[in-house]
């Protein structure tokens, strides 16, 4: 419990600041610990960084099929684009996506965070291209064109600064995109 508690402090700020300029200091401080227990916990800022990540990534993954358990209907790829591409995830950056909240900064990241967020892009590409027909090639090139548009658009809207703008490429995009997956 207490390992988690640290994993989600070291999330939303990560999510918050990005990996290179989260502190051991204060996600401590935010999971109610003392600076000191660290070490029983991970080996390096790096090793943190890379398990919160990751755990991102489970995380999502785990509320996905959580509300695909209840609603069937929500885990349909034209569901998935409805609510990926939409204001309520470019609006809470703090627990949406690790993808978009993660891309300018994972260039810069440690050997080990970059291999993390690789593996999540490959379990989202995998489970988006299990909702697509043909090749498996076909598949996995297409789902990650599609989670490419996605990211990309949220993370657009994100940057931009004129509201109408911001709404506009969101509305666009969730457009386009549904229209390639009907």
């Amino acid at each position: 419990m207490t390992h988690e508690k640290v994993l989600r402090a070291a999330a939303r700020a990560i999510r918050a600041e990005g990996p290179g300029r989260v502190g051991v200091l204060e996600v401590m401080r935010e999971a109610g610990l003392t600076h000191g227990g660290f070490y029983a916990h991970f080996a390096s800022k790096d090793a943190l960084i890379a398990e919160a990540i990751a755990w991102m990534f489970a995380s999502a993954r785990a509320k996905r099929e959580a509300r695909a358990a209840l609603d069937p209907d929500s885990d349909t790829l034209d569901a998935w684009i409805e609510s990926y591409v939409s204001r309520r995830h470019r609006d809470d950056p703090g627990s949406g996506c690790p993808l978009t909240a993660l891309i300018s900064h994972m260039p810069h990241a440690s050997p080990e965070a970059r291999a993390a967020f690789d593996a999540g892009l490959a379990s989202m590409a995998g489970r988006v291209a299990g909702k697509l027909k043909g090749s498996e090639a076909k598949r996995r090139q297409q789902a990650l064109a599609l989670i490419a548009q996605m990211a990309g658009a949220v993370a657009l809207s994100r940057a931009v600064s004129d509201p109408a703008l911001s709404d506009s490429i969101l509305d666009s995009a969730r457009t386009e995109l549904r229209q390639k997956v009907a």
